[in-house]
């Protein structure tokens, strides 16, 4: 830090040895700057406020029937591009700003300037914008201002109608191509019908695993009716052949008729009674055993009168199976018996038509997915290609009819503030170039004198002569100043005092007669 120190103590010594250098530069660079403020010409802004209504009752009315247009997104893109080289050009023709170029350098200058110069700001949310432009004539200012809001508005008009037959255009174009590849992708479809008729599933709507796995489905239920059938058939067979002789007789055919029937009835209720019990108890619960023995018991009983019946019979020379011809109950039971037999041969027709099916199906193993799988891209294909043709059609009255609502209902422009011109010019601002000129004529004098101080660098004392030389010193000898040099150097010190006064005096005139000229203009 000390080191710091000693070297900053060196350089200011440096400055302050060549201050007369230093004031000197801070006049000439003063005298420089305070021209250059003075030599800019004064400037006049012209500028305009315009607002973008974007918003009409018809939008929300026609929501999801016509195609809306952005119009907050066309003004935003609008007011970016507007300030773009061919509107700049019909503005100067516009405003006649290139009546002075003579060359196309000039005019290559004079389109850069303005468009550098001219400026659009605005709040995108609602649509605001604010047009200017600063000149040094006031009136060739409006002129440009006016120019511009023109351009803005024109271009706004007709992009809006251009953008709108174009899309149109486009879609139309496009509606015919597809229409001519649905005609094509039909014709595909039809000639692979015509081709692969009797293969395809075309109209079931399924593939060939889907049939095989159904019809495996339908064999197994058509065995599992069958089976069934024969049963119900095979239990009927039973009752007719006596193996459960509940219909042998008709309640008229003796005394003992009405017995077996009593047996029967006691019997049936026992056996519900069972179900019963079964229900709320196991094999070995007493009430369980005791009902089987009953049942038991009263099974036995029947045989044993059936059995007695039947001798009766045959001693008195009756043919019991004449008599159960005329039973209605065996009649019925004949009739059922009949009906059980058709089910079962169509249950089985039924299976074998099913398994012709399947080994028809098996058959076809190798062709019916490989066209299947053909179909179905055709068909996909064609799928896509008609809905996107919907879509395009739909689009398409949307369009047009959005065509007409942009037509009857755009974006309306609405001048707030006319083109106008500030009364005062609004450059330069001449206090704040005199304030930065003062600044750097400070700044050139301290640095020309740091730069002279090290160009032609003076010691002051042994230790910078030691450093700079990198030799020793041996001795050094004092000067005892003298009176008359001692009033010279105060002599000296008045005079650069009086250079620095006049010279803020003079930055402190010039500051009051611009702002009294402010004040007066």
């Amino acid at each position: 830090m000390q080191e710091f120190y000693q070297q900053l103590t060196r350089m200011l010594r440096g400055v302050w040895h060549r201050r007369w250098i230093g004031l000197a530069t801070a006049w000439i660079a003063a005298v420089v700057g305070v021209a250059v403020v003075y030599k800019i010409p004064e400037k006049y802004e012209a500028s305009a406020r315009v607002y973008v209504d974007t918003e009409s009752l018809l939008r929300p009315l026609l929501a999801g029937l016509a195609i809306q247009p952005n119009l907050d997104q066309q003004v935003a893109l609008m007011s970016r591009t507007l300030i773009s080289r061919p509107n700049v050009e019909k503005l100067i023709r516009m405003a006649d700003l290139d009546l002075g170029t003579s060359s196309p350098s000039a005019h290559e200058e004079l389109v850069d300037r303005i468009t550098k110069t001219i400026h659009l700001d605005g709040n995108v949310t609602q649509n605001l914008y604010i047009l200017t432009y600063r000149d040094e004539n006031p009136n060739q200012a409006k002129k440009v201002v006016q120019s511009l809001l023109t351009i803005f508005v024109e271009s706004s008009l007709g992009d809006k109608r251009q953008d709108t037959q174009t899309a149109v255009r486009f879609l139309d174009d496009q509606i015919r191509n597809y229409e001519k590849t649905l005609q094509a992708a039909e014709n595909r479809i039809k000639d692979f019908k015509i081709k692969n008729m009797g293969v395809s599933p075309t109209g079931s709507g399924q593939d060939y695993f889907t049939r095989v796995s159904q019809v495996d489905s339908l064999i197994e239920g058509a065995k599992v009716d069958l089976q069934s059938a024969e049963q119900v058939r095979d239990s009927y067979k039973k009752e007719l052949s006596g193996e459960e002789p509940v219909f042998l007789f008709d309640q008229s055919e003796g005394p003992g008729q009405g017995a077996v029937s009593t047996l029967d009835g006691r019997i049936n209720a026992l056996k519900s009674d069972l179900d019963t019990l079964l229900r709320k108890y196991t094999e070995e619960h007493p009430d369980v055993v005791e009902t089987k023995r009953l049942i038991k018991q009263l099974e036995d009983q029947r045989t044993a009168e059936l059995a007695a019946k039947r001798k009766a019979e045959a001693a008195a020379g009756t043919k019991p199976r004449n008599q159960l011809d005329t039973n209605p109950v065996y009649q019925q039971i004949k009739i059922s018996l009949a009906d059980a037999e058709a089910n079962v041969a169509s249950q089985r027709a039924k299976l074998a038509g099913l398994e012709s099916q399947q080994r028809a199906l098996k058959a076809q193993a190798q062709l019916v997915p490989k066209v299947e799988a053909e179909y179905l891209q055709l068909v996909r294909d064609y799928d896509v290609q008609k809905k996107t043709y919907e879509s395009l059609l739909a689009r398409r009255e949307s369009a047009t009819m959005g065509k007409d609502v942009q037509d009857s209902t755009g974006a309306q422009f609405r001048v707030i503030d006319p083109p106008r011109v500030s009364p005062q010019p609004v450059a330069p601002n001449r206090l704040g170039l005199l304030g930065i000129a003062l600044l750097l004529s400070l700044a050139a004098g301290l640095g020309m004198s740091f730069a002279v101080s090290q160009l032609m660098p003076t010691f002051h004392d042994a230790r910078g002569l030691r450093d700079s030389s990198k030799r020793p010193i041996l001795g050094m000898v004092s000067m005892l100043p003298s009176d008359s040099l001692a009033h010279a150097r105060r002599r000296n010190s008045w005079l650069f005092a009086g250079g620095v006064s006049a010279f803020m005096a003079c930055f402190g005139a010039i500051f009051a007669f611009a702002l009294l000229m402010a004040r007066v203009s």
